[in-house]
């Protein structure tokens, strides 16, 4: 299968980010791309590093603009599209929702995202109520996706369900960057940590993995920057540097990914750049590699019990 990925760095202009996009897409679907995978949010800035209720307004219903703007790009380019949209399902109900949309730009199926974090400057359980769509793989023309979500990459049981479904291939669009307050080495070893975890997650299930990340500084939303600069210096002081860090700026380490089933990286992005580029994939390789080292087939089942369990005492 020919994989296109599209790592970029977004604005605080969203038409553009779509149309930037939409060009892309159109490039590497005349590159020979099957499947196309966009990065976590992909339409706007990362918002989730404030919280602030007017966000809200950017959330949209599933169908909804941005299905009917990837569907038809899908449709004209005849590709496989893995969109990130931020899902309005209700008032005061949202998902951060992925959904792959077939080449005939139908919607092939929806995943929201399971797995949410609370960190300076990733404030999502404000903003999405976890997915309860479960981990089920989505079916498209092109393969068996299993479509996961950022936070979702860190957690082994999340790929093993999606393998034991049957996946093709493990899908993260993706959103992460570095904490301002580490220090340069500590935030190389949390970079090669998540590389690492999710060509784990390769190895252990015997299937390729794509990742495709945000790249580049964004600002936090404007309201914030307004609000601090009417605050008086004791409210300013009140603040911690590490909340005052996050408030500015949060900078994105792109080195979107793709790797093998024995976790071999087929191709990397830069950590500093935009980058859209096409890379073939193998899916039969996989059959063999479970030959090689057949993992499901001695996996311990009558004695996982207690995986479901938050702690063993």
């Amino acid at each position: 299968m020919k994989i296109g990925i599209i790592q970029q760095h977004n604005t605080a202009n969203m038409d553009d980010n779509r149309q930037r996009l939409a060009d892309k897409i159109t490039l590497l679907a005349r590159q020979g791309a099957e499947l196309i995978v966009l990065q976590e949010l992909h339409n706007g800035l990362y918002f989730c590093q404030t919280e602030d209720v007017n966000v809200f307004d950017q959330a949209e219903p599933i169908p909804g603009p941005s299905t009917e703007f990837y569907g038809q790009l899908a449709k004209t380019l005849g590709v496989v599209i893995v969109t990130s949209l931020f899902e309005r399902r209700a008032p005061g109900l949202y998902h951060n929702t992925a959904v792959v949309m077939e080449r005939d730009g139908t919607i092939a199926g929806c995943y929201r995202k399971m797995h949410i974090p609370d960190d300076p400057g990733y404030y999502e359980k404000f903003y999405f109520t976890p997915g309860d769509l479960g981990f089920h793989p989505i079916q498209t023309s092109v393969g068996r996706l299993g479509v996961l979500v950022c936070w979702d990459q860190w957690y082994p049981e999340a790929a093993r369900l999606m393998a034991l479904q049957g996946a093709q291939l493990l899908i993260y669009p993706t959103a992460i960057g570095f904490d301002p307050n580490d220090t340069p080495d500590e935030q190389q070893r949390q970079r090669m940590a998540w590389q690492t975890v999710q060509r784990g997650h390769a190895v252990a299930n015997g299937l390729p993995v794509v990742t495709v990340n945000r790249v580049g500084e964004e600002k936090a939303p404007a309201p914030l920057h307004s609000q601090l600069s009417t605050l008086n210096c004791h409210c300013e002081a009140t603040l911690s540097k590490r909340e005052l860090s996050t408030v500015n700026c949060q900078l994105f380490w792109g080195t979107s990914f793709v790797a093998g089933p024995q976790g071999e990286l087929l191709y990397e992005a830069p950590q500093d750049e935009e980058a859209t580029t096409v890379i073939e994939v193998d899916l039969e390789r996989s059959e063999q590699v479970r030959r090689w080292w057949p993992f499901l087939r001695d996996r311990r089942i009558d004695n996982y019990n207690d995986i479901t369990k938050r702690y063993i005492d």
